[in-house]
């Protein structure tokens, strides 16, 4: 393992889970003890605007960055050649990311109850994406969405055409159609 990695030993690879679910949890309760009833539908509205968000900041990551941009273009490539390792973002380096490009704009456009709630949604979103891109490699699908999800994303990963960007919904792939086929993957479709 390189200096340059993002392959990660368990234990490293187990705390992103552990750390981006405190910092979920600790937000939530931080917003929870210092919001008024007031305040409840527009910090809600905030959160759901984060997940959304980090939606198409999943899709735009994943098609421009590590399928665009050195040296992720090439720490990706190791990915798609051996899907099971463990490979991910370095914690610091996405939990700076999410500091600086949405927690401090969002705090100096808004109050640090607004920014709190903007990045619970969107690391909420995050921790939701890395729970099912390691599901989609790593666990048996045993349930119908896991199931097309993992197709999916099969797929992204076999496909000789690049496409199927989206690890947690297609929504995006078909928006910007680079879905590779127009026609959904169902549940009898599946292998």
């Amino acid at each position: 393992m390189g200096l340059l990695t993002f392959e990660h030993s368990k234990a490293t690879y187990g705390a992103d889970f552990g750390l981006y679910g405190l910092a979920v949890a600790a937000l939530a309760a931080w917003i929870v003890a210092h919001a008024t009833a007031a305040q409840a539908l527009p910090l809600a509205a905030l959160v759901g605007l984060g997940l959304a968000g980090w939606t198409l900041l999943e899709y735009l990551l994943h098609r421009f960055v590590l399928h665009g941009l050195p040296p992720f273009r090439r720490w990706h490539a190791e990915h798609h050649a051996r899907p099971s390792a463990l490979i991910c973002s370095p914690t610091l380096l996405s939990g700076t990311l999410v500091l600086l490009l949405v927690f401090v704009p969002a705090a100096l456009l808004g109050n640090w109850l607004q920014a709190c709630a903007l990045t619970l949604g969107l690391l909420a979103g995050y921790l939701g994406y890395a729970v099912t891109h390691h599901a989609l490699h790593h666990w048996p699908g045993d349930s119908r969405w896991l199931r097309r999800r993992k197709r999916w994303h099969g797929l992204h990963h076999h496909h000789r055409q690049p496409g199927r960007y989206g690890v947690t919904t297609s929504f995006w792939d078909r928006v910007f159609s680079t879905g590779a086929s127009s026609r959904p993957i169902t549940e009898s479709r599946l292998p």
